[in-house]
């Protein structure tokens, strides 16, 4: 061909490699399994994935006989595929050093492609012509690396804020449902030195059930916890079992019936509550927060106070189910049904010295928590002076639990 000037020569050189960039993205592949070990599965998961490395050779093919002054930063098509090239790398947990291989050997694919076609179809350019076009390659190479690199790490960034969050929510959650247990039995603790209860054989004996019961409540705490250190993962798929909700309601009950009794309000576990697979360790921490709640917040001026937990009537099916906690005690202000459940957040604080109790606030955020992790949802209707009504939506069954026929 001889002789061509400069803009020819750009413009062959990109028609070709945009031509060929199903092959090159092949020949690409072939040598990062080569050098990585990686299979290719692991590097296109799925085929709506597979266009991307074509994609992006067409676009820096397109670059190299774009104008000097329009940069390939500017496209923001190909800079969203870069994006999610590298949100993909960060989901298969690549590294950086993989990334970088990878545009690495894209680059010098390409430098020995536009080397080969230049000699194959008899080009003569100048080295300045060949300089030109090979620093716009590395120019657009490098930009769409950094672009891709620089979201692997806000991903990456943005992974671990989460997993410091989780931790710092563990220990508040750990150290909210811990207190009131310890509270107690060094309350009972400080009540054996006294003569009085030393010397009645039925104070004793309440005192001692005191601390049995709290002991044992501690116990179940802490095999709780230790699974809830579990957060980091969508579900617990371990710890998903068969879980008889009746069964778990009840036992709810027996743990909290002497702070009902010494509230006057009774726990009423109605009929038809729904078995599901679930953590019930989670499931469990749930009920027992909405159902402490609301003993502590009774309305000591209703003679007859109660909780109750039962099904939600025209519960749809859809693989779903809904649960309501109902108790008739003092509600939540209006305006507040959403702000409870975030972080020290109390929508009673002000009531404490009159009502005998105190909190963190926290007890509903971990409610919240805990539903989100088992794949549901909870929304709160509340009248003041009349009730609230809490309603947890679970899936029966969790994603990739296997259903037995």
């Amino acid at each position: 061909m001889g002789t061509i000037s400069a803009d020819k020569y750009a413009d062959v050189v990109s028609r070709r490699v945009a031509a060929e960039r199903l092959p090159l993205a092949e020949r690409w592949l072939e040598r990062l399994n080569e050098l990585l070990l990686v299979d290719t599965n692991e590097v296109f998961p799925s085929e709506k994935l597979v266009d991307h490395i074509p994609t992006l050779i067409a676009e820096i093919a397109t670059y190299l006989r774009a104008p000097a002054d329009e940069e390939i930063a500017a496209n923001a098509a190909v800079i969203d595929k870069a994006r999610e090239l590298g949100v993909l790398r960060h989901e298969q947990r690549a590294s950086v050093h993989q990334l970088l291989r990878e545009y690495e050997l894209l680059e010098e694919l390409l430098e020995t492609f536009v080397v080969e076609e230049t000699a194959h179809l008899g080009l003569q350019p100048t080295a300045q012509e060949c300089f030109d076009v090979l620093q716009r390659m590395t120019r657009a190479t490098r930009t769409l690396m950094r672009t891709t690199v620089d979201t692997f790490v806000s991903e990456y960034t943005t992974t671990i804020q989460e997993r410091n969050e989780r931790i710092r929510s563990f220990n508040r959650m750990a150290s909210h449902e811990l207190r009131s247990p310890i509270g107690t039995l060094l309350f009972a603790a400080a009540l054996l030195e006294k003569d009085v209860v030393q010397s009645d054989p039925h104070r004793l004996k309440r005192v001692a059930t005191t601390i049995s019961s709290n002991v044992e409540r501690l116990s179940q705490l802490v095999t709780n916890l230790e699974r809830l250190t579990r957060l980091t993962e969508t579900l617990d798929v371990p710890s998903q079992q068969e879980t008889d909700l009746q069964t778990l309601a009840t036992d709810v009950a027996r743990q909290l019936g002497e702070m009902a009794a010494s509230r006057g309000v009774a726990i009423r576990i109605e009929p038809s509550l729904p078995a599901l697979v679930i953590d019930s360790a989670r499931l469990e921490l749930v009920i027992l927060n909405l159902v402490s709640n609301a003993i502590k917040y009774c309305d000591p001026d209703k003679p007859d106070r109660f909780v109750a937990i039962g099904p939600v009537d025209g519960d749809a099916g859809d693989g779903a189910c809904a649960i309501a906690v109902r108790d008739n005690g003092l509600g939540i202000p209006e305006g507040d049904e959403v702000a409870i459940f975030e972080r020290y957040v109390r929508a009673h604080s002000h009531l404490d010295p009159r009502l005998g109790v105190s909190g963190t606030g926290l007890g509903l955020a971990i409610v919240a928590e805990c539903v989100r992790e088992l794949g549901g949802s909870i929304d709160c209707a509340s009248r003041p002076g009349k009730g609230s009504t809490f309603v947890v939506r679970l899936p029966r069954t969790p994603p990739g639990f296997p259903v037995t026929s």
